[in-house]
C-alpha cells in the first residue's frame, strides 16, 4: 500500500530536476515529483528524456510523472521499466500549457472521459509501482469533471488523486477552489492531495485543515523556498520555526550552483540557475541588481563574488 508524507513539492517543468528536489529535501521536504516526462520520450528511448529518469541515492519519496494518452504505449514502457528508483508514477492530467494540451495530453484528457478510464486501467495493470492522478477541476467552468474522472481512478486501481483548484481554462489566474478539492476528499475512499495556491507554510496548513484532504502538493510556493517544509512541519508539530539568515541563503544558493553545474555542465547550468537565484533574492532589499549582474555573468566565480558580497557582508 502507497504511503505518502503530508506534504510533498508538486511537479514543475523546468524547475524539479534532481537538483532542486535535492535543496528540498535537505531543507525538509519528504516528498517530491519529477518534472513531467515524456512516455512517448522513454518509448523511443530518448537521450534527452532518459535524464528525467535520474534520482540522487539522497532523495526520499519522489514519484515519476508521466505525460501521454495512449494507453498502448504506457502499457509498453511501464510494462518494460524495471528496477525504477520511484516510489510511485503520476499520471499528468493537469498540465494547460498549449504545446502539452495540443496533443491530447495533460489537461485536454479530461475531456476524454473513456480514454481516462482505459489509461489508467492498463497504468495499473502493467506499472511496477503504484500508480496516482494528478488532475485539475475540467477543461472550464462549463465542463468541471474531476468528481467524475475521481471516481474512475479509484474504480481502476489507482492509489491516490492530487487535485488543483482549477480548470484549464483558468491557466493559473483567479484563486484556487479547495471547497472543490475538499468535496472530492468527501466522494472518494482513496487518498486525495490538494493543490494550488499555497505560497507559505501556514497557508499550506489552514488548507489542510479546511479541506480535510490527506496532504497537499505545494508548487509555486517553494520557488526560492525549500525552507517552506521545514517551517510546515514546525507548524504541524506546534514547534518554533527559525526563518533562515542571508548566509543560510547564500550557502543554499551556492550548493544550487554547484549540483546543477555538476549534472549539466557550466554554461547550461549557470542559465538555467538564473531563474532560482531571482526566486531565492525575492524580497530582499536592492536585490534588482544582484539579480542584473548575475543575469548578465557567464563566471560561476564571479556570480559567487556576487552572492558573497550581497548576502555575506554586513552593511
Amino acid at each position: 500500500m502507497l504511503k505518502l508524507p503530508k506534504v510533498m513539492m508538486a511537479p514543475l517543468a523546468g524547475v524539479t530536476d534532481k537538483s532542486f528536489r535535492r535543496i528540498c529535501f535537505e531543507k525538509g521536504a519528504q516528498g517530491a515529483l519529477t518534472e513531467m516526462v515524456s512516455v512517448k520520450g522513454i518509448a523511443y528511448h530518448d537521450p534527452k528524456t532518459a535524464a528525467y529518469l535520474q534520482r540522487h541515492v539522497d532523495e526520499k519519496v519522489v514519484g515519476l510523472q508521466l505525460f501521454g494518452h495512449e494507453p498502448e504505449i504506457f502499457g509498453q514502457v511501464l510494462g518494460e521499466l524495471d528496477d525504477l528508483p520511484f516510489a510511485f508514477i503520476d499520471l499528468n492530467m493537469g498540465c494547460p500549457a498549449p504545446k502539452i494540451v495540443k496533443n491530447q495530453d495533460g489537461s485536454a484528457l479530461m475531456r476524454e472521459v473513456k480514454l481516462v478510464e482505459k489509461l489508467l486501467k492498463t497504468m495499473v495493470k502493467e506499472s511496477p509501482l503504484p500508480v496516482t492522478v494528478k488532475m485539475r477541476l475540467g477543461w472550464s467552468e462549463e465542463e468541471k469533471n474531476f468528481l467524475e474522472i475521481g471516481k474512475i481512478a479509484e474504480d481502476a486501481g489507482v492509489s491516490a488523486v492530487a487535485l488543483h483548484g482549477r480548470t484549464r481554462s483558468m491557466f493559473y489566474s483567479g484563486k484556487a477552489d479547495w471547497e472543490a478539492i475538499a468535496s472530492l476528499k468527501e466522494s472518494l475512499s482513496i487518498p486525495v492531495y490538494g493543490n494550488g495556491d499555497i505560497f507559505t507554510a501556514k497557508q499550506g496548513l489552514e488548507r489542510m485543515q479546511q479541506s480535510h484532504v490527506d496532504g497537499i502538493l505545494i508548487g509555486r510556493g517553494v520557488l526560492g523556498n525549500p525552507w517552506i517544509f521545514a517551517e510546515m512541519e514546525a507548524l504541524i508539530e506546534g514547534r518554533a520555526y527559525t526563518a533562515p539568515t542571508k548566509k543560510e541563503i547564500y550557502d543554499t544558493i551556492l550548493r544550487h550552483y554547484h549540483m546543477v553545474l555538476e549534472d549539466k555542465g557550466e554554461r547550461v547550468g549557470l542559465l538555467q540557475m538564473r531563474k532560482h537565484a531571482a526566486w531565492y533574492l525575492k524580497g530582499l532589499e536592492g536585490n534588482g541588481k544582484v539579480r542584473s549582474a548575475i543575469n548578465a555573468s557567464l563566471n560561476m566565480e564571479e556570480i559567487q563574488d556576487i552572492l558573497q558580497r550581497f548576502l555575506c557582508t554586513e552593511n
